[in-house]
């Protein structure tokens, strides 16, 4: 009977071998008019599409938006005061991030299991999504986006692309670890009901760079 069984399955799936060049061009043809197959972003500009996404209600974020790098010491502390936090930060070990002024506001090293805020710098973001890309790396401490109850990320314009597949197209040697980071944690989970931050950071701010100099 099972034979039976199996063997009716078989039939009805039809011949099972796959020809390698015909799965390529069929690959190759959906390729050919990505259009066609992306849904639309809805705004023409991919930074406009992107600051939209993140504060739409799917993705959950806040959302500032600064001129330049400079800024973002002072974004920080308003964020800080505004939410009654207290002025200390795990923040990023990037250069460029350090280089900043930080005076007024404690800085450690690396996010500890009951961190109010940390501040990390994306590598990029998606503006289909409105994700965030975290490369793990010597200066990208990975707790630092899931364990503080706020996270903030800052990410530069110009380093936003329209789809994830146009960040897999330029993102090179892939790292150990790399994170995509939509809003902020949230679940289901537990009796129906939506509940932030059960698995990670239950406040996501987003800043957003317009240019790259300090």
């Amino acid at each position: 009977m099972r034979e039976r069984i199996l063997g009716a399955v078989r039939a009805a799936l039809g011949p099972t071998s796959a020809d390698p060049a015909a799965i390529a061009t069929e690959a190759a043809a959906l390729l050919e008019a990505p259009a066609a197959i992306r849904p639309a972003l809805g705004l023409a500009d991919p930074v406009a599409a992107f600051a939209a996404r993140v504060v739409s209600p799917k993705v959950g974020a806040t959302l500032d938006q600064i001129g330049t790098m400079a800024e973002l010491p002072g974004v920080v502390r308003r964020y800080l005061a505004t939410h009654a936090l207290p002025p200390t930060l795990a923040l990023q070990a990037d250069p460029a991030l350090r280089a900043l002024d930080w005076s007024g506001v404690t800085l450690r090293e690396a996010a500890g299991s009951d961190e109010a805020v940390a501040l990390g710098l994306a590598d990029a973001g998606i503006a289909e999504t409105g994700s965030l890309v975290f490369r793990s790396g010597s200066t990208t401490a990975v707790l630092d986006h899931f364990l503080p109850l706020h996270h903030l990320a800052a990410v530069k314009a110009e380093s936003i692309v329209p789809y994830l597949e146009d960040f897999a197209a330029i993102a090179g040697k892939a790292p150990r670890n790399l994170n995509l980071i939509t809003g902020a944690s949230g679940t289901t989970d537990i009796e129906g009901s939506y509940v932030r931050g059960a698995h990670g950071p239950r406040f996501l701010h987003v800043i957003l760079i317009a240019a790259a100099a300090a």
